[in-house]
């Protein structure tokens, strides 16, 4: 029976791997004859590809263009006939030019060239994370570079963006390619209205209250024109509306990205060989208890004690214990300043790790 680490990110300072890293550490200096697995775990956002490869992928680097046109090499990863996607990773906010911010004109064409490239590498399943989309295009950028042909009134291809849909007349998605999609996201947005994708997520990609108007005018066009029979689906707004259109165009399926993950990634048969499961993320918060990666470990480890480290909790102990954890260790329970834990994350996990360790290697039996 092992000791199963499966952490989720410290987002701004630690990635999955590096986590699980210094919890496997820790075990090993406190309790060198515990066996300890180390399984990286995601939600369908960023650190998505790196969970995968952790787990057994293959990295594949491909050279594609970002949300402004610009090219860049992005990864996805590749198991056998599985493809695993982080759209961030083509069309995130990371991959703007100067970190400069371009709400009407960012595409998601980049992620569709991801896409393609799995495809000619034989993957005939693709999972897609959905999180960190630096557009608002609807999927339109992403169906356009798998040969979608989008074209104004006089015939010419659409230019890339969400406001530009604006200007859609006809859509040709005959040469889209056939591939079993699944989406993860967590998303229950629709694609228009008060809670769609321009409305909620257009301010974090720097829309202000015109650029939100454009945007939804073009996402209302997009839906008009290639149907509108996925528009209120919950998780069409995801990533923009990229949730909508590899709805419409590629038959995609959503369903949550911890889940999703977790059973590819393998983690339900490792729950079952363990005795402790050891998950975690940044903050542990109310949110979290709504289907983020802790709990969503948590609810997949079939009944195995689950134990959480976190840069910070902001749950009381009775929230957390209803929830289910056995116990949860926390940062800022040693280091109150928050910008500390940030920089010094690495060194102050080891010692709350080194704790874990020795409260539990021998408080519940092997």
């Amino acid at each position: 029976m092992t000791v199963l680490v499966a952490p989720d990110k410290f987002k701004g300072s630690l990635t999955s791997a590096e986590v699980a890293e210094v919890v496997a550490a820790a075990f090993a200096e406190v309790a060198p004859g515990e066996p300890v697995r180390q399984l990286p775990v995601a939600d369908g956002g960023d650190g998505t590809v790196a969970a995968a490869v952790a787990a057994g992928f293959q990295r594949i680097p491909v050279r594609v263009s970002g949300p402004t046109g610009r090219r860049t090499t992005a990864y996805y990863a590749l198991r056998e006939t599985v493809a695993v996607i982080e759209l961030a990773e083509a069309s995130g906010l990371h991959r703007l030019p100067g970190g400069r911010l371009e709400p009407l004109s960012a595409s998601s064409y980049g992620t569709g060239e991801l896409i393609a490239a799995a495809c000619a590498a034989g993957a005939t399943q693709i999972v897609l994370g959905a999180g960190g989309s630096a557009c608002t295009d609807g999927g339109a950028g992403l169906l356009t570079a798998l040969g979608a042909r989008l074209l104004d009134a006089s015939g010419a291809p659409l230019a890339p963006g969400g406001a530009a849909l604006t200007e859609l007349s006809t859509v040709d998605l005959s040469g889209l390619p056939e591939v079993d999609m699944v989406l993860a996201s967590d998303v229950d947005n629709p694609l228009l209205g008060v809670d769609g994708a321009a409305a909620v997520y257009g301010p974090q990609k720097g829309a202000g209250p015109a650029e939100i108007a454009a945007l939804e005018r073009g996402l209302t066009r997009w839906a008009e024109v290639v149907g509108s029979a996925h528009a209120t689906t919950p998780g069409a707004g995801a990533a923009g509306g990229v949730g909508f259109g590899v709805l419409t165009g590629l038959g995609a399926r959503i369903r949550p990205g911890i889940e999703l993950l977790l059973e590819l990634l393998g983690f339900p048969a490792a729950a079952r060989d363990a005795r402790l499961v050891v998950t975690g993320e940044g903050s542990l918060d109310t949110q979290s208890l709504h289907g983020k990666a802790p709990v969503g470990v948590l609810r997949a480890a079939g009944g195995t004690p689950v134990v959480a480290v976190a840069g910070r909790c902001l749950l009381s102990a009775p929230e957390w214990r209803e929830a289910g954890f056995a116990g949860v260790y926390a940062l800022t329970d040693v280091e109150p300043d928050e910008y500390r834990c940030v920089a010094e994350a690495r060194s102050l996990l080891a010692g709350r790790a080194a704790q874990l360790a020795r409260d539990f290697s021998r408080a519940i039996p092997a």
